[in-house]
């Protein structure tokens, strides 16, 4: 199976990401926050925040690239018509991507955002094409 992260499927404007911090519902679980935001008519759209705080520029990308890892695997699962914003905490800017995405899996699950068919949190499926 594949798991795209295609440019139509992020949150790029800056209202958008400003929509979701102020009207939208918060999660917090162990390594990640998470906003989600019921958009009616809207596909799955999603965005990551890591704030300047949180560590040296090296140490920020890392985090963003674990997020980003994270949501695509998730992302076949992930219920069409909202709008995603997330942002590790200091604990999760440390910890390794199984971690991360296990943390985020538990957050949507908890909160019926995976649709049913989801198959569990399971890092090692394989990719498409990939060599098994």
């Amino acid at each position: 199976m594949r798991f795209p992260y295609p440019r139509t499927s992020r949150l790029q404007r800056g209202w958008e990401f400003d929509l979701a911090f102020r009207t939208g519902n918060r999660l917090r679980g162990d390594l990640v926050r998470l906003l989600f935001l019921k958009v009616a008519d809207s596909p799955l759209r999603i965005g990551l925040a890591v704030g300047k705080k949180q560590g040296a520029s090296h140490e920020r990308n890392r985090g963003r690239r674990i997020l980003k890892e994270s949501f695509r695997r998730l992302r076949p699962w992930m219920k069409d018509g909202f709008w995603f914003v997330a942002s590790l905490r200091d604990q999760g800017m440390t910890s390794n991507a199984r971690d991360v995405y296990n943390d985020l899996a538990r957050l949507l699950f908890r909160n019926n955002l995976l649709r049913p068919d989801w198959p569990g949190a399971n890092w090692e499926m394989p990719q498409e094409g990939a060599d098994t």
